[in-house]
């Protein structure tokens, strides 16, 4: 990436040689260059919040900016650019969207998040912190601003005006107000389960900001819950890329003697799958971990994978992150264990599933969705 201070190189993470997705988009290139021209002070301190690959922190590391992101792939991924352009580890401090933020912020850079309640939550945990003399600068490609977009900055900061289009990117450009509005945050946000899925019929959910479907139950998530293995003695369980945590909280009620992990790359997700679990008074065993899928737990030591893979990584669609999950689980399963998706039908996750297992079998199936099971032998 060519930046004004230099060019940086950059990669995704994991990172694979054969992924063609660059690690920044023109509307990292945009922000760089307008603060550049516009001699903006980079000084105090500097808040990057949202930012997708480090991109925006590697640029600027020698201005030591906070980094805020809901990402552990985001956090690997800034601490392997730093590296790779021989930049101190020490000189981005990484923080995530459930540590406490800043007590002052001098510049505020937003990279827009894809949720807007993710953008609503981390405007008001900040707003407290920024002052009039605040410089805050959002970015994003023109598919990804929208009118709530700027509606949001102008509530909870001040006077918000766009700025032309670049590259099909466009900036944000918001005026704090003297006195910033420290509205009440809305999230996380709870609501009750329908009544035909189960154990967790009626029960209640906890959702913090950004996460999967925070109103109501997805309907893929609601076809799995239908559909989950019922025998007793289900052992150690992984609810993989958990979200909000109902399928690892409905296995543990069900079966109070399994020992559940619930999993995500998301902070935001595993705060909402403790809290979800913990709500519902879950009687079993349970772990929340934030980290790369299945990386870290041992080989043969899983009997159970529950599993809804997202096929999209931010604004592109992809199977890898499937993929990576389907193998971590091949590896992470003992002898006769089993993994279990569910899917929509278009995505054939039957040939990726007998690739890896050798086998795939159909569970259930409706107009849209389908549960597959396969086992490692």
């Amino acid at each position: 990436m060519t930046t004004p201070w230099g060019d940086r190189a950059l990669a995704r993470f994991p990172e694979d040689p054969r992924d063609r997705l660059r690690a920044w988009d023109a509307s990292d290139e945009y922000l760089l260059r307008q603060l550049a021209e516009q001699d903006t002070p980079l000084s105090g301190t500097v808040v990057i919040v949202g930012d997708r690959w480090g991109a925006l922190a590697t640029a600027l590391a020698e201005h030591g900016p906070v980094q805020i992101t809901d990402s552990f792939l985001t956090q690997e991924a800034t601490r392997a650019n730093l590296a790779r352009n021989e930049a101190a580890a020490d000189s981005v401090r990484l923080l995530t969207t459930q540590d406490p933020p800043p007590e002052r912020v001098d510049v505020l850079l937003v990279r827009v998040p894809k949720s807007l309640a993710l953008l609503e939550d981390q405007l008001l945990r900040l707003a407290p912190a920024v002052h009039a003399d605040t410089v805050v600068v959002g970015t994003g490609m023109v598919k990804e601003i929208h009118t709530s977009t700027l509606k949001l900055f102008e509530r909870i900061l001040g006077p918000t005006r766009t700025s032309l289009a670049e590259k099909k990117a466009r900036l944000i450009h918001c005026t704090p107000r003297s006195s910033v509005a420290r509205g009440t945050n809305p999230w996380p946000h709870s609501y009750a389960l329908p009544d035909d899925i189960g154990v967790v019929s009626g029960r209640t959910v906890v959702n913090h900001a950004g996460v999967f479907c925070a109103e109501r139950l997805d309907i893929g998530t609601r076809f799995l819950l239908q559909h989950l293995p019922s025998s007793p003695g289900l052992g150690k369980v992984v609810d993989l890329g958990c979200g909000n945590g109902v399928v690892g909280t409905a296995v543990s009620l069900a079966d109070p003697e399994a020992e559940v992990l619930f999993v995500d790359e998301s902070f935001q997700a595993v705060a909402s799958a403790e809290a979800t679990y913990k709500t519902n008074g879950a009687p079993g065993h349970a772990e929340f971990r934030v980290g790369d899928g299945l990386v870290g737990v041992p080989a043969d030591s899983v009997d159970l994978v529950l599993n809804n893979p997202p096929f999209h990584s931010h604004q592109a669609t992809t199977d890898a992150t499937a993929w990576r999950m389907f193998s971590g689980a091949r590896r992470a399963l003992r002898p006769g264990g089993e993994l279990w998706v569910i899917g929509n039908r278009h995505l054939a996750y039957h040939v990726k599933l007998k690739r890896l297992f050798g086998n795939s079998q159909l569970v259930a199936s409706d107009a849209k969705f389908v549960v597959l099971k396969a086992v490692k032998r």
